[in-house]
């Protein structure tokens, strides 16, 4: 997780915040959405010791609301943001897959997809899909060629999003996102084989990514395993 959001942060004109063993993506862009402003770590020690610096340095930068995604084996962290005024915000899955194993689903003939860099369609397709304000959902620019995006459209509109984001061996499934009026009939599932077939190609191995509830079923469907819960400690200071 750590590349892409720094990749993101960067992108975004924002940058990262690094302590021993932690980074964190600050993102000035979207003050007010901890998703963007998230916190990733390797040692937990040192992640509680940094909970201080980084309150300051998010402070500092003008963001409102952040987040530090932990392990759910690791109570002393949770209780140590706890305790600092972090608040359980979601519990998505971490979830990974070798992609000569996945399981794609049935062609959808009225369903057309293709590869698009268009970032201000990924970020808006976002924002409706996940219920963000108009621009809260910053647009990526720069250098972006880790970062493949496809545009799944039905009727000639476009209805659906996912990036496939490459580092090492793995690809990293981020921004998959469905509008109202496409889904129920497996959009997100088929945009992501695609992807997955292409990185495949590109001589990747493995897939990752976090899934949310409503994701869940779809990964465990395309072949994904489960290695448990990515709890979410937000601060806001809303």
């Amino acid at each position: 997780m750590p590349p892409f959001w720094r990749v993101l942060a960067e992108s975004t004109g924002g940058g990262v915040w690094e302590g021993d063993g932690v980074s964190a993506a600050i993102v000035p862009g979207s003050p007010k959405r901890s998703f963007f402003n998230s916190v990733l770590y390797a040692d937990p020690a040192a992640m509680i010791d940094s909970i201080d610096g980084l309150a300051a340095a998010y402070a500092h930068a003008g963001i409102q609301a952040w987040t530090v995604w932990v392990p759910e084996a690791d109570t002393e962290v949770a209780e140590a943001l706890e305790a600092a005024g972090h608040q359980l915000d979601a519990t998505p899955r971490a979830m990974a897959a070798r992609l000569g194993e996945l399981r794609p689903p049935d062609p959808d003939p009225e369903l057309e997809i293709r590869e698009d860099r268009d970032y201000e369609r990924l970020s808006s397709l976002n924002e409706v899909a996940y219920g963000f304000a108009p621009g809260e959902f910053p647009v990526m620019q720069g250098d972006l060629s880790a970062l493949r995006v496809y545009l799944g459209s039905v009727g000639g509109e476009t209805v659906a999003c996912a990036g496939a984001f490459a580092r090492g061996g793995d690809c990293e499934i981020v921004f998959v996102a469905v509008l109202p009026e496409g889904r129920g009939r497996g959009i997100s599932g088929r945009l992501m084989a695609r992807a997955l077939a292409d990185a495949a190609e590109q001589g990747l191995e493995t897939t990752t990514l976090q899934a949310t509830k409503l994701g869940f079923p779809v990964y465990v469907k395309l072949g994904y395993t489960d290695y448990g819960e990515l709890q979410m400690w937000e601060r806001d200071g809303r």
